[in-house]
């Protein structure tokens, strides 16, 4: 029964309940970073890269729909530059301002956490084929 949990294949849930949890996280982290006195800008830059993700996750989806390589190919590339690009700009911003870049990485980091959090339970929760 062990190697039932992680054998068993599931179809992809649906990816609008974690995007909505990661965008509730970065919206109830604008208060609190406030409070705490924290970078305002930081969480910008944090909501910027997280729409420019979803973003980039939706056109991807689009191609994904096609028949052929080419789309598994941009799916690829399309994860690889994700990761690059995330750690490219917090680099920049780390370079140009320390608060800037701690409160963006934290805060995209909460969002998600929380994505991920939701899609594993949504996963790990329907019913195998």
């Amino acid at each position: 029964m062990t190697g039932t949990l992680f054998s068993t294949p599931r179809p992809e849930p649906s990816h609008l309940l974690p995007a909505a949890g990661g965008a509730v996280v970065l919206v109830l982290a604008l208060p609190v970073i406030a409070l705490l006195g924290w970078s305002v800008a930081g969480w910008a830059l944090a909501a910027a890269i997280w729409v420019g993700v979803h973003a980039l996750d939706v056109v991807v989806a689009r191609a994904r729909a096609t028949p052929g390589a080419a789309a598994s190919g941009l799916q690829a590339f399309a994860l690889f530059f994700k990761a690059v690009a995330l750690l490219v700009v917090l680099f920049a911003a780390l370079a140009a301002n320390r608060d800037v870049a701690l409160a963006a990485a934290l805060t995209y980091a909460l969002a998600y956490t929380c994505e991920l959090g939701l899609s594993l339970v949504l996963y790990f929760g329907s019913p195998a084929r």
